[in-house]
Protein backbone atom coordinates (compact mmCIF):
# COMPACT_ATOMS: atom_id res chain seq x y z
CA UNK A 1 0.00 0.00 0.00
CA UNK A 2 1.58 3.56 -0.87
CA UNK A 3 2.09 5.43 2.45
CA UNK A 4 1.55 8.47 0.86
CA UNK A 5 -1.94 7.72 -0.50
CA UNK A 6 -2.97 6.06 2.91
CA UNK A 7 -1.90 9.15 4.86
CA UNK A 8 -4.19 11.20 2.23
CA UNK A 9 -6.70 9.41 3.11
CA UNK A 10 -6.48 9.48 6.78
CA UNK A 11 -6.68 13.46 6.57
CA UNK A 12 -9.38 13.63 4.19
CA UNK A 13 -10.96 11.04 7.17
CA UNK A 14 -10.66 13.35 10.14
CA UNK A 15 -11.60 16.21 8.37
CA UNK A 16 -14.99 14.64 6.82
CA UNK A 17 -15.60 13.34 10.45
CA UNK A 18 -14.76 16.31 12.42
CA UNK A 19 -17.00 18.93 10.04
CA UNK A 20 -19.59 16.23 9.69
CA UNK A 21 -20.79 15.44 12.58
CA UNK A 22 -24.37 15.03 13.39
CA UNK A 23 -26.16 17.13 15.87
CA UNK A 24 -27.39 15.62 18.87
CA UNK A 25 -31.34 14.37 17.40
CA UNK A 26 -32.79 15.25 21.00
CA UNK A 27 -31.68 19.23 20.07
CA UNK A 28 -33.75 19.49 17.12
CA UNK A 29 -36.98 21.28 17.66
CA UNK A 30 -38.91 20.09 14.64
CA UNK A 31 -37.65 16.44 15.02
CA UNK A 32 -39.31 16.54 18.78
CA UNK A 33 -42.29 18.09 17.90
CA UNK A 34 -43.27 15.68 14.84
CA UNK A 35 -42.23 12.95 17.11
CA UNK A 36 -44.35 14.03 19.96
CA UNK A 37 -47.63 14.50 17.70
CA UNK A 38 -47.21 11.23 16.06
CA UNK A 39 -46.55 9.49 19.48
CA UNK A 40 -49.49 11.56 20.70
CA UNK A 41 -51.64 9.65 18.27
CA UNK A 42 -50.50 5.77 18.85
CA UNK A 43 -50.39 6.55 22.46
CA UNK A 44 -54.52 7.74 21.77
CA UNK A 45 -55.39 5.13 19.80
CA UNK A 46 -53.70 2.09 21.42
CA UNK A 47 -55.60 3.76 25.11
CA UNK A 48 -58.79 4.72 23.28
CA UNK A 49 -58.81 0.71 21.99
CA UNK A 50 -58.51 -0.48 25.54
CA UNK A 51 -61.04 2.19 27.59
CA UNK A 52 -63.67 2.20 24.69
CA UNK A 53 -65.59 -0.63 23.04
CA UNK A 54 -64.38 -0.57 19.45
CA UNK A 55 -66.96 -3.14 18.27
CA UNK A 56 -68.61 0.18 17.52
CA UNK A 57 -67.16 0.34 14.83
CA UNK A 58 -69.39 -1.84 12.71
CA UNK A 59 -72.57 -0.98 10.95
CA UNK A 60 -75.85 -0.89 12.77
CA UNK A 61 -74.61 -1.03 16.12
CA UNK A 62 -74.76 2.52 17.39
CA UNK A 63 -77.97 5.14 16.84
CA UNK A 64 -77.78 6.84 13.44
CA UNK A 65 -76.51 10.04 12.70
CA UNK A 66 -76.07 11.39 16.82
CA UNK A 67 -74.29 14.96 16.16
CA UNK A 68 -71.25 14.91 18.88
CA UNK A 69 -72.43 14.76 22.52
CA UNK A 70 -71.99 19.08 22.43
CA UNK A 71 -74.44 19.72 19.43
CA UNK A 72 -78.14 19.68 20.47
CA UNK A 73 -78.85 15.78 20.13
CA UNK A 74 -75.76 14.58 20.88
CA UNK A 75 -74.86 11.82 23.61
CA UNK A 76 -71.79 10.99 25.79
CA UNK A 77 -72.38 7.61 24.68
CA UNK A 78 -71.01 8.27 21.29
CA UNK A 79 -69.14 11.60 22.28
CA UNK A 80 -67.89 12.15 18.68
CA UNK A 81 -70.95 11.45 17.14
CA UNK A 82 -72.25 8.31 14.55
CA UNK A 83 -72.64 8.23 10.84
CA UNK A 84 -75.03 7.04 8.57
CA UNK A 85 -74.46 3.60 8.99
CA UNK A 86 -74.98 3.48 12.96
CA UNK A 87 -70.81 3.26 13.51
CA UNK A 88 -69.44 5.29 16.27
CA UNK A 89 -66.77 8.04 15.19
CA UNK A 90 -64.87 7.63 17.98
CA UNK A 91 -65.00 3.91 17.67
CA UNK A 92 -63.83 4.42 13.81
CA UNK A 93 -60.89 7.06 14.37
CA UNK A 94 -59.59 4.72 17.49
CA UNK A 95 -59.60 1.46 14.99
CA UNK A 96 -58.46 3.46 11.61
CA UNK A 97 -55.47 5.75 12.78
CA UNK A 98 -52.81 2.60 13.47
CA UNK A 99 -54.35 1.18 10.26
CA UNK A 100 -53.47 4.18 8.25
CA UNK A 101 -50.41 4.50 9.89
CA UNK A 102 -49.74 0.95 9.46
CA UNK A 103 -50.09 1.12 5.59
CA UNK A 104 -47.54 3.96 5.53
CA UNK A 105 -45.07 2.25 7.46
CA UNK A 106 -45.59 -1.10 5.05
CA UNK A 107 -44.99 0.86 1.46
CA UNK A 108 -42.19 3.02 3.27
CA UNK A 109 -39.95 0.06 4.55
CA UNK A 110 -40.53 -2.18 1.23
CA UNK A 111 -40.00 1.36 -0.83
CA UNK A 112 -36.66 1.90 1.08
CA UNK A 113 -35.55 -1.62 1.00
CA UNK A 114 -35.20 -1.97 -2.46
CA UNK A 115 -34.07 1.45 -2.93
CA UNK A 116 -31.24 1.18 -0.88
CA UNK A 117 -30.25 -2.52 -2.70
CA UNK A 118 -30.76 -0.72 -6.33
CA UNK A 119 -29.36 3.00 -5.02
CA UNK A 120 -25.83 1.85 -3.63
CA UNK A 121 -25.49 -0.71 -6.69
CA UNK A 122 -26.11 1.50 -9.15
CA UNK A 123 -24.16 4.46 -7.12
CA UNK A 124 -20.84 2.44 -6.28
CA UNK A 125 -20.70 -0.67 -9.05
CA UNK A 126 -21.33 2.20 -11.98
CA UNK A 127 -20.90 0.87 -15.05
CA UNK A 128 -23.79 -1.57 -17.00
CA UNK A 129 -25.45 -2.20 -13.43
CA UNK A 130 -25.64 1.44 -13.28
CA UNK A 131 -27.16 1.90 -16.40
CA UNK A 132 -30.07 -0.35 -16.04
CA UNK A 133 -31.43 0.36 -12.98
CA UNK A 134 -31.00 4.18 -13.87
CA UNK A 135 -33.29 3.23 -16.68
CA UNK A 136 -35.44 1.37 -14.66
CA UNK A 137 -35.91 4.03 -11.86
CA UNK A 138 -36.62 6.69 -14.81
CA UNK A 139 -39.07 4.45 -16.49
CA UNK A 140 -40.73 3.84 -13.60
CA UNK A 141 -41.33 7.16 -12.30
CA UNK A 142 -42.63 7.89 -15.65
CA UNK A 143 -45.70 5.74 -15.38
CA UNK A 144 -49.07 6.83 -14.66
CA UNK A 145 -49.07 5.03 -11.45
CA UNK A 146 -52.27 6.33 -9.68
CA UNK A 147 -53.65 5.14 -12.80
CA UNK A 148 -52.58 1.53 -12.65
CA UNK A 149 -53.24 1.27 -8.96
CA UNK A 150 -56.74 2.50 -9.89
CA UNK A 151 -56.75 -0.65 -12.87
CA UNK A 152 -55.07 -3.25 -9.98
CA UNK A 153 -57.20 -2.78 -7.27
CA UNK A 154 -60.16 -2.60 -9.02
CA UNK A 155 -59.55 -6.24 -10.22
CA UNK A 156 -59.04 -7.68 -6.18
CA UNK A 157 -62.08 -8.84 -5.27
CA UNK A 158 -61.26 -8.17 -1.28
CA UNK A 159 -59.07 -5.21 -0.51
CA UNK A 160 -57.48 -5.09 2.93
CA UNK A 161 -55.04 -2.93 4.52
CA UNK A 162 -52.03 -4.85 3.63
CA UNK A 163 -52.81 -5.47 -0.13
CA UNK A 164 -53.47 -1.57 -0.74
CA UNK A 165 -50.23 -1.01 1.14
CA UNK A 166 -48.15 -3.34 -1.24
CA UNK A 167 -50.19 -2.58 -4.21
CA UNK A 168 -48.93 0.81 -3.56
CA UNK A 169 -44.92 -0.39 -2.49
CA UNK A 170 -44.89 -1.75 -6.50
CA UNK A 171 -44.25 1.71 -7.75
CA UNK A 172 -43.12 3.57 -4.75
CA UNK A 173 -39.25 2.49 -4.49
CA UNK A 174 -38.12 4.38 -7.87
CA UNK A 175 -37.66 7.82 -5.96
CA UNK A 176 -36.11 6.43 -3.35
CA UNK A 177 -33.90 4.42 -5.10
CA UNK A 178 -32.22 7.54 -7.76
CA UNK A 179 -31.94 9.19 -4.44
CA UNK A 180 -29.95 7.11 -2.73
CA UNK A 181 -27.87 6.74 -5.82
CA UNK A 182 -27.37 10.08 -5.78
CA UNK A 183 -25.65 10.30 -2.53
CA UNK A 184 -24.03 7.32 -2.96
CA UNK A 185 -22.29 8.70 -5.92
CA UNK A 186 -20.96 12.13 -4.07
CA UNK A 187 -19.59 9.45 -0.91
CA UNK A 188 -18.11 7.21 -2.99
CA UNK A 189 -15.25 9.22 -3.87
CA UNK A 190 -14.15 10.12 0.04
CA UNK A 191 -11.42 9.31 2.26
CA UNK A 192 -13.03 6.62 3.87
CA UNK A 193 -14.39 5.00 1.24
CA UNK A 194 -10.91 4.96 -0.17
CA UNK A 195 -9.02 3.56 2.66
CA UNK A 196 -11.11 0.93 2.77
CA UNK A 197 -10.89 0.19 -1.25
CA UNK A 198 -6.75 0.29 -0.20
CA UNK A 199 -7.34 -2.19 2.27
CA UNK A 200 -8.98 -4.53 0.06
CA UNK A 201 -12.31 -4.30 2.04
CA UNK A 202 -15.17 -6.37 -0.19
CA UNK A 203 -17.31 -3.72 -2.06
CA UNK A 204 -20.32 -5.38 0.04
CA UNK A 205 -18.75 -4.50 3.40
CA UNK A 206 -18.22 -1.37 1.75
CA UNK A 207 -21.52 -0.34 0.85
CA UNK A 208 -23.25 -1.86 3.67
CA UNK A 209 -20.77 -1.67 6.52
CA UNK A 210 -18.42 1.26 6.00
CA UNK A 211 -20.94 4.01 3.62
CA UNK A 212 -25.09 2.46 4.97
CA UNK A 213 -24.33 3.59 8.26
CA UNK A 214 -23.17 6.97 7.25
CA UNK A 215 -26.26 7.32 5.46
CA UNK A 216 -28.54 6.18 7.87
CA UNK A 217 -30.16 10.25 9.39
CA UNK A 218 -30.74 10.69 5.44
CA UNK A 219 -32.59 7.41 4.76
CA UNK A 220 -34.52 8.04 8.19
CA UNK A 221 -35.75 11.32 6.60
CA UNK A 222 -36.61 9.63 3.01
CA UNK A 223 -38.17 6.45 5.33
CA UNK A 224 -40.48 9.16 6.88
CA UNK A 225 -41.02 10.87 3.18
CA UNK A 226 -41.88 7.64 2.06
CA UNK A 227 -44.37 7.22 4.87
CA UNK A 228 -46.11 9.96 4.17
CA UNK A 229 -46.19 9.54 0.41
CA UNK A 230 -47.55 5.92 0.85
CA UNK A 231 -50.47 7.22 3.73
CA UNK A 232 -51.14 9.77 0.93
CA UNK A 233 -51.29 7.13 -1.98
CA UNK A 234 -53.39 5.13 -0.10
CA UNK A 235 -56.02 7.91 0.39
CA UNK A 236 -56.20 8.85 -2.86
CA UNK A 237 -57.45 5.34 -3.43
CA UNK A 238 -60.03 5.27 -0.56
CA UNK A 239 -61.29 8.07 -2.19
CA UNK A 240 -62.23 6.46 -4.80
CA UNK A 241 -63.98 3.68 -3.15
CA UNK A 242 -61.10 1.13 -4.02
CA UNK A 243 -59.29 0.74 -0.27
CA UNK A 244 -60.31 -2.24 2.59
CA UNK A 245 -64.27 -2.49 3.19
CA UNK A 246 -63.52 -4.56 6.75
CA UNK A 247 -61.26 -3.00 8.55
CA UNK A 248 -61.83 1.06 8.69
CA UNK A 249 -58.92 3.58 7.76
CA UNK A 250 -59.03 7.31 8.04
CA UNK A 251 -58.99 7.53 4.14
CA UNK A 252 -62.04 5.20 4.11
CA UNK A 253 -64.11 7.16 6.65
CA UNK A 254 -63.98 10.37 4.50
CA UNK A 255 -64.72 8.68 1.24
CA UNK A 256 -67.77 6.98 3.11
CA UNK A 257 -68.77 10.76 4.34
CA UNK A 258 -68.41 11.63 0.59
CA UNK A 259 -70.72 9.21 -0.56
CA UNK A 260 -73.37 9.66 2.17
CA UNK A 261 -73.51 13.35 1.14
CA UNK A 262 -72.24 14.52 4.42
CA UNK A 263 -71.15 17.94 3.59
CA UNK A 264 -74.99 18.34 2.09
CA UNK A 265 -76.39 17.21 5.14
CA UNK A 266 -74.56 19.32 7.40
CA UNK A 267 -72.78 16.03 9.35
CA UNK A 268 -69.53 17.62 9.43
CA UNK A 269 -67.95 15.35 12.36
CA UNK A 270 -68.34 12.55 9.73
CA UNK A 271 -65.53 13.72 7.65
CA UNK A 272 -64.23 16.67 9.80
CA UNK A 273 -62.42 13.75 12.80
CA UNK A 274 -60.92 11.75 10.44
CA UNK A 275 -59.97 14.85 8.07
CA UNK A 276 -57.75 16.18 10.98
CA UNK A 277 -56.47 13.49 12.19
CA UNK A 278 -54.90 13.23 9.33
CA UNK A 279 -53.96 16.39 8.87
CA UNK A 280 -52.16 16.16 12.21
CA UNK A 281 -50.36 13.00 10.71
CA UNK A 282 -48.97 14.40 7.73
CA UNK A 283 -47.76 17.65 10.23
CA UNK A 284 -45.82 15.14 12.63
CA UNK A 285 -44.49 13.37 9.73
CA UNK A 286 -43.36 16.58 7.57
CA UNK A 287 -41.91 17.99 10.82
CA UNK A 288 -39.91 14.62 11.29
CA UNK A 289 -38.62 14.67 7.68
CA UNK A 290 -37.34 18.21 8.50
CA UNK A 291 -35.70 17.69 11.60
CA UNK A 292 -33.98 14.42 10.13
CA UNK A 293 -32.79 16.61 7.06
CA UNK A 294 -31.35 18.97 8.87
CA UNK A 295 -29.28 16.20 11.16
CA UNK A 296 -28.39 14.91 7.69
CA UNK A 297 -27.41 17.85 6.10
CA UNK A 298 -24.85 20.08 7.38
CA UNK A 299 -25.48 22.67 5.30
CA UNK A 300 -29.00 22.65 7.45
CA UNK A 301 -27.62 22.59 10.38
CA UNK A 302 -26.57 26.36 10.99
CA UNK A 303 -30.34 27.00 10.20
CA UNK A 304 -31.85 24.74 12.57
CA UNK A 305 -34.50 26.39 15.33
Amino acid sequence: MDPTLTRIAEAEIEAEEAGARPASPWRNRKLVAGAVIVGVILVSTFIGGLVWDTTLARAATSPLNLPPFWVDGGSMDHPLGTENSGRDMLALIVVGSPTTLRVGLIVALISMLVGVVLGFLAGYLGGAVDAVIRILSDTAMTIPTLAIMIVIAAYIPEMNATTMALIIAVFAWAGPTRMIRAQVLSMREQGYVRMARLSAVSDTEIMFREMLPNLLPYLAASFIGGMSGGILAAVGLEALGLGPQRVPTLGMIVSQAIEGSAILRGMWWWWGFPAIILMVIFIGLFLIAIGLDEIANPRLRGART
